[in-house]
């Protein structure tokens, strides 16, 4: 037998190996594209005295509905390749503890300042200013 002779059952391993990764390659490119139509969770801790955590819900076309510390506010998010920007439109005007109140404009100040993104599998990455981590919803 040569020693450059193959044998089928290594190329058939090969084969197979090749398969498998090329079954996975599309899955792991959706897990970084962008959350279009998700909704999604500040990764912090709630505020002293309180449950709730800022989300983000993205639809189809980058419209979206931002649940602050206190308000919501609905906005505009332009995506190309792996630059962001977002644009705000109509807010709420409810009246919240102090802290809470400042939270939402210190929020709002960062988003506002966001340039890029980036996802790795459930988390989505917000860069500007300051870079901010938001975790995709389960439900």
């Amino acid at each position: 037998m040569s020693t450059s002779a193959v044998r089928p059952s290594a190329l058939l391993g090969f084969f197979a190996a090749a398969l498998l990764m090329l079954s996975v390659a599309p899955t792991a490119a959706a897990d970084r594209g962008f959350p279009y139509d998700r909704e999604l969770m500040l990764d912090v801790n709630p505020m002293k005295d309180s449950k709730r955590v800022p989300m983000l819900e993205i639809g189809s076309r980058g419209e979206a509905s931002i649940d602050l510390w206190c308000n919501r506010i609905k906005a505009q998010l332009v995506v190309a390749n792996d630059t962001i920007t977002v644009v705000t439109g109509e807010k709420t005007y409810r009246q919240c503890a102090p802290e809470r109140m400042r939270g939402d404009e210190e929020l709002l100040a960062v988003l506002l300042q966001v340039t890029s993104w980036r996802r790795d599998g459930d988390v989505l990455t917000l860069r500007g200013a300051r870079t901010m981590r938001f975790r995709l919803g389960t439900h």
